[in-house]
């Protein structure tokens, strides 16, 4: 592995066709779902800071729950991909039962949480009244949706394991009309609906998850053949799989755990500086999702080419394509960094926020710009090829160590102690993408992030 050519890192003709047919399906979900969150944004901007901040917010809160489904999600996609690979069909389907039953119990917490304390819920975020009364309103709208994002996300991950990218992409492009569509009614009472404001964007999206969950998993639990899951597989003996699951994927679910709760960490401190700073901070993540719609494609293709690829036993190919999606991902963090620096006035000016809020965001926008460029490479070994080689412990302590022993710290006290400019509290906050980058590039290299899984276990 030491013999290293230029053409191990820029890769072969079938490595990018490959790539393409699995990335752009999952890049131009990404921009649907960027779409759906822009339309929201832009709709609720025109109601104030507060309902907007609101909404972010207690937006962030679902995210956690999100982001927890996507481990669960993708820690069962290293075993499904390289099943898959092995086309070793009954371990696959046990490791999506134990991955569903997961799924559910996490629904039943935090559909719970959310109904039992929502005002506490944004406490934690918040002081400010009014926006802890703004996403009270919101959180109590959304209580359904946990059953809905988690099932249609966790189902979704599995169907790109497989390779079949074209459904959740056209369900995908039906949520987004009616995501749109609904919250046009609801928040500004079009139609002879009542005027909802922030309940009416809760309300919209609320539709739009029901839309998702009966599209996507009634094709996979009803007309899906290539798995062939059915509703009855649900109570199928996994008892054999379930060390091996543990081994591989609860790791990944602790560390995208881990991503959630920092990335809460972090919105506690930006909700704790200034409402105005929440709100700059709500007008770039939409700058921020439509710079990465690429990476999460090629991440996403890279961790299902990678997975293949092993579980046909071909590891020293694996390590190749490692070096060719590093390579990727360097140039779509160049390319993401000058995207985000010719939109970044027309997005900033076409919000109806403060003038604090959008001097605040063209600082931020500064700090993402060369971040992108790492959040890039680290985003695609991570969440892509170091995961689907089975290095999840790894990953894990790289999560832990970089997260909440640098990025919040130093976060929290550029913002609440220092009181730094918003360019070096967001620098500060985003510390970690700089030196996992690193981290993981040296990892690769080592070779020692390929990890064998033996389907007997099973």
């Amino acid at each position: 592995m030491s013999n290293i050519k230029l053409s191990d890192y820029l890769g072969d003709k079938k490595l990018y066709k490959d790539m393409a047919r699995i990335a752009v399906p999952i890049s131009l979900q990404s921009l649907i779902t960027v779409g759906i969150n822009l339309m929201d944004t832009i709709m609720l901007s025109s109601m104030g800071d507060a309902q907007l901040s609101a909404s972010s917010l207690a937006g962030q809160f679902i995210n956690v729950f999100h982001i927890f489904c996507m481990g669960i999600g993708m820690g069962a996609s290293v075993l499904t991909s390289r099943y898959w690979g092995m086309q070793e069909m009954h371990s696959l389907k046990q490791a999506i039962t134990i991955m569903l039953r997961f799924c559910l119990a996490f629904v039943a917490v935090f559909t719970a949480a959310t109904i039992i304390a929502p005002a506490g819920i944004m406490q934690i975020y918040t002081k400010d009244a009014e926006i802890i009364h703004y996403g009270v309103i919101y959180l109590k709208w959304m209580v359904p949706t946990y059953f809905c994002l988690g099932f249609a996300q966790t189902v979704t991950i599995v169907l790109r394991s497989i390779g079949q990218v074209k459904i959740p992409l056209m369900c995908s492009i039906g949520a987004f009309f009616v995501n749109v569509f609904f919250n046009w009614v609801f928040i500004f009472g079009h139609l002879g609906a009542p005027r909802m404001e922030i309940a009416g964007a809760a309300l919209g999206t609320l539709i739009a998850r029901v839309f998702e969950i009966s599209f996507i998993c009634g094709y996979f639990f009803i007309i899906d053949k290539k798995v062939g899951y059915r509703l009855g597989d649900v109570t199928m003996k996994c008892r054999t799989l379930i060390k091996e699951y543990i081994r591989i994927s609860i790791p990944v679910l602790i560390s995208d755990g881990l991503l959630a709760l920092g990335n809460n960490a972090v919105s506690m401190v930006m909700g704790h500086i200034s409402q105005a700073f929440v709100a700059a901070n709500s007008v770039t993540m939409v700058v921020q999702q439509l710079s990465t719609v690429l990476t999460q494609g090629i991440s996403n293709a890279s961790g299902i080419i990678t997975g293949h690829t092993m579980g046909r036993g071909e590891y020293d190919k694996a390590q190749k394509q490692g070096y060719a999606f590093l390579f990727m991902g360097l140039f779509i963090g160049l390319f993401a960094a000058a995207f985000i620096f010719v939109i970044r006035g027309p997005i900033i000016n076409y919000y109806q926020v403060s003038a604090e809020a959008k001097e605040i965001s063209w600082s931020l926008m500064d700090a993402i710009l060369f971040i992108i460029i790492f959040r890039s490479m680290n985003g695609i070994l991570t969440k892509g090829v170091l995961r689907a080689g089975g290095d999840t412990k790894f990953l894990m302590a790289g999560d832990i160590l970089f997260l909440w022993v640098a990025s919040i710290p130093l976060g929290a006290l550029a913002g609440l102690v220092w009181h730094m400019p918003a360019f070096w509290i967001y620098t500060f906050l985003k510390i970690d993408e700089i030196i996992k980058c690193i981290w993981c590039i040296w990892r690769l290299k080592s070779g020692k992030w390929l990890k064998k899984i033996d389907a007997s276990k099973a």
